[in-house]
């Protein structure tokens, strides 16, 4: 009688499991990080570890259903050549800096605090190589401000 109910509650169970997809309703694992640095205008460097979003299926995602994205790591995602950047938060439920960088690795925008879960688009208002997503005040306790560089392989420089 027991393994009955077991089974049964197994094959009820399986339909919600089979539709759980990241993006949708869940995060999705992390991608594979690397270190990056931004160089400050007073000279200070600050070490990240970055999420790599390269591919359009983890781009989507990003870091929706993330509960919190820690002060000294993010999300990098690499466009592969400048272009024009817009972001939503659509299934982001964490409060978000969006950095948005040049090709030569110069910090061309920053979205400060954006609205979790908000169709708002958030743009970079002119072309970008990436965007890096930190968590959200990170970009004014820090005092990174547009200008500053960003130190890391994608731009041609090493943290």
């Amino acid at each position: 009688m027991m393994l009955r109910r077991a089974m049964l509650a197994a094959l009820l169970a399986a339909p919600a499991i089979a539709l759980a997809q990241p993006g949708v309703d869940q995060p999705q694992a992390r991608l594979p990080t690397e270190p990056l640095v931004i160089l400050t205008r007073d000279g200070r460097r600050l070490t990240f570890t970055v999420e790599m979003a390269i591919r359009p299926e983890q781009q989507m995602i990003g870091l929706m259903f993330r509960p919190e994205v820690k002060d000294d790591e993010g999300m990098l995602f690499d466009w592969g050549s400048p272009r024009e950047s817009s972001m939503w938060m659509r299934n982001t439920i964490s409060s978000l800096d969006m950095v948005f960088i040049a090709e030569d690795g110069r910090i061309h925008r920053i979205a400060e605090r954006t609205v979790p879960q908000s169709l708002a688009t958030v743009s970079s208002h002119g072309p970008v190589r990436a965007t890096l997503e930190l968590a959200a005040g990170v970009t004014e306790r820090m005092n990174i401000r547009v200008g500053d560089r960003v130190l890391h392989p994608l731009f041609g420089t090493g943290p």
